[in-house]
């Protein structure tokens, strides 16, 4: 008597779709939970405030992918350098708060922004 290799896959799957099935009514059983957190802001991650933000560590992990390590300008030409901005305090402020360009608004949000601002214009 010859074993059909095709069983074990064929059980694999059967166990899989079974436990997306499963997983599926959890989920919907935690949804009204989900959306009462959601809607009271549990669970959303703090936003930094201007006493404990470190422009100098946001500008690493944020602007450096598009405006080079140092800062210069990168992608082609089309990130802009930030040494030496000759903008006023109040246009990088709105350009951290709604995106120019390829910048994603709200980069770096609330009053932090106007930190950062002071922070890109003292790079020289």
């Amino acid at each position: 008597m010859s074993k059909n290799p095709v069983v074990p896959y064929f059980l694999i799957f059967a166990l899989g779709l079974g436990l997306i099935f499963f997983m599926s009514l959890y989920g919907l059983d935690q949804k009204e939970e989900i959306a009462k957190q959601n809607e009271e802001g549990e669970g959303t991650e703090e936003v930094a405030t201007t006493e404990d933000f470190d422009a100098e560590a946001v500008a690493q992990q944020k602007c450096i992918g598009c405006h080079g390590g140092d800062l210069t300008g990168g992608m082609g030409g089309a990130a802009p350098s930030l040494v030496g901005l000759d903008l006023p305090k109040e246009d990088i402020v709105d350009v951290l708060h709604n995106g120019k360009g390829a910048m994603p608004p709200n980069t770096v949000p609330g009053a932090d922004a106007e930190v950062m601002a002071d922070y890109i214009l003292s790079l020289q």
